[in-house]
């Protein structure tokens, strides 16, 4: 008698978009063709999820064009958030989820190199890949020579402490087994993936990063200006208090710690520029700003005060 087949494994990768068809389209046959490319042998089962944030649901024809290997769904709270909790729910009884943002691009072989780390690391809580920025127009030379938009990277196999859920697929049998989604309550503030991940491996749990899994993330020219880079530092740095504090057992110790810290960023960063300054190193001068705006985020959170990063008009 022969023995049956083992049922494929299910695989559910999610797009969280708001007002960004035109991107969205550009994506989703990229999407198609790699699950395609990932369920050919049988052991994958491999469906796309559109979790639309737009109120008017601008991208809703764009995923009924690829029906039925994508599925939309509209979430109407607003926030990143609650997009990716969605996303996580939508998600139901699959093994494993897999995010990427709407204003990326997959390199080719992308999701078998996520997934296939995943399958040879043990399936371990999550695998991190890589993200690439490429430039549409011409940038501030002061965000240029910061060099801000340069991720740090990683041999594959390394495990890191947290991640952003750019380009990172989860294991949605341990977030079952925990009780883990991604926390609502942070609404339009971000960090909600940090948490997250965070939370992992403190638990113990792996993260491990795979390089060869890229995507390109697409910088916007409003986006490549000083002004947007010490705005997302400030928040950045917000973001990050209210989530240690959110795992502190005594809140007014690490609240203190917290404080001081912030202090001396935003002195350290303010020493910085002015030597930068003082040097003619434009470089040194921006990573000096962007240092000091990540204190001040700091010292904001610390005092528990909000940072609605996502904040819309």
């Amino acid at each position: 008698m022969t023995s049956p087949q083992p049922a494929a494994a299910e695989v559910v990768v999610a797009v969280l978009t708001f007002r960004r068809a035109e991107q969205l389209g550009v994506l989703l046959p990229q999407l198609v063709a790699q699950a395609e490319e990932l369920d050919a042998d049988g052991s994958w089962s491999t469906t796309v999820v559109v979790v639309d944030n737009d109120p008017a649901r601008s991208g809703e024809p764009v995923a009924a064009a690829h029906a039925p290997r994508v599925r939309y769904v509209h979430e109407e709270v607003p926030g990143i958030a609650a997009g990716r909790a969605r996303a996580v729910a939508e998600a139901g009884d699959a093994d494993a989820l897999v995010f990427i943002d709407d204003d990326e691009e997959p390199t080719p072989g992308w999701l078998a190199r996520l997934v296939g780390t995943w399958h040879a690391e043990g399936r371990p809580a999550g695998v991190v890949g890589r993200v690439s920025p490429t430039y549409a127009g011409v940038s501030d030379p002061w965000v240029d020579a910061g060099g801000f938009f340069r991720r740090r990277r990683h041999a594959t196999g390394t495990e890191v402490a947290a991640a952003s859920s750019a380009n990172l697929l989860l294991d949605l049998r341990l977030l079952r087994a925990l009780g883990l989604t991604f926390d609502r309550g942070l609404g339009l503030r971000g960090g909600e993936d940090t948490l997250l991940t965070q939370s992992l491996t403190r638990a113990g749990h792996r993260l491990i990063w795979c390089d060869e899994a890229e995507v390109v993330d697409h910088i916007p020219p409003s986006r490549m200006d000083r002004r947007w880079v010490l705005r997302r530092a400030f928040s950045h740095g917000a973001v990050a208090s209210r989530i240690e504090l959110g795992f502190a057992a005594r809140v007014l110790p690490v609240r203190a710690r917290l404080a001081v810290g912030a202090v001396a960023r935003v002195a350290a960063g303010l020493l910085r520029a002015l030597l930068g300054r003082l040097r003619g190193d434009l470089g040194q001068r921006a990573r000096g700003w962007r240092l000091a705006a990540k204190g001040a985020g700091m010292l904001v959170g610390a005092l528990g005060r909000d940072v609605a990063e996502y904040r819309r008009p």
